[in-house]
C-alpha cells in the first residue's frame, strides 16, 4: 500500500512537471504567401511571456526569432511589423555588451521535415507591454541568429510571422 501511494504521488508530480499553459487561442503564423503554416500560444507566468511555436514547411536549420515592434504582418517580407521590439534602446544580440533588444529570443531549430515545435520565453517581459500602442508580432527569420550584431544578428529576410494578441479568452 505504501508503495503504491509513494508510485501515485510520483505519478502525479511527474505529470505536474511536464504540464504547460495553454496560452489564449492560438494566434495564426503566416509566411510569405500569406498561408497560415501554424500557430502561436502564448502565456504569462513569473515576469515573463513564453511563445509555444508550431509550424510546418519551414527550411531546416537554426532560425533566428524575435518579437517586432508592430502588431502586423503583411506578406511577403513583413516588413510591416517594424524593427525588433527594442523600447530600452539597447543594441541587439544577447551576447552583445550593449544589449540585448527587449526582443531578442533564442534560436530555434526546424526539423529536417520543416517541422517547428518550439517554446521560447521573453525574460522581464508583460504580456500587457506587447500589447501596448501598436502591439508587437513574432517574426521567424530565415538564417539563425549571430546573438551578436546589430540590428538582427545577421538572421536574414522574414520568413513567417504572427501577430501577438490578447490571451484574455485563456481558459
Amino acid at each position: 500500500m505504501r508503495i503504491s501511494l509513494v508510485v501515485l504521488a510520483l505519478t502525479m508530480l511527474a505529470g505536474c512537471a511536464s504540464v504547460e499553459p495553454t496560452g489564449g487561442v492560438p494566434m495564426p503564423l503566416i509566411n510569405s504567401a500569406g498561408q497560415t503554416i501554424g500557430s502561436v500560444r502564448a502565456w504569462e507566468a513569473a515576469g515573463s511571456v513564453s511563445f509555444r511555436i508550431t509550424a510546418t514547411g519551414l527550411p531546416h536549420g537554426l532560425h533566428g526569432i524575435h518579437v517586432h515592434a508592430v502588431g502586423r504582418c503583411d506578406p511577403p517580407g513583413f516588413e510591416s511589423a517594424g524593427p525588433h521590439w527594442n523600447p530600452w534602446g539597447m543594441k541587439h544580440g544577447m551576447n552583445n555588451l550593449a544589449g540585448p533588444h527587449a526582443g531578442d529570443l533564442p534560436n530555434v531549430a526546424v526539423a529536417a521535415n520543416g517541422v517547428l515545435d518550439a517554446v521560447v520565453t521573453l525574460s522581464a517581459t508583460r504580456m500587457a507591454q506587447l500589447l501596448q500602442g501598436n502591439g508587437t508580432a513574432i517574426v521567424i527569420h530565415a538564417q539563425f541568429d549571430n546573438a551578436e550584431t546589430d540590428p538582427d544578428g545577421n538572421s536574414g529576410a522574414r520568413i513567417a510571422c504572427a501577430v501577438i494578441q490578447p490571451y484574455a479568452e485563456q481558459r
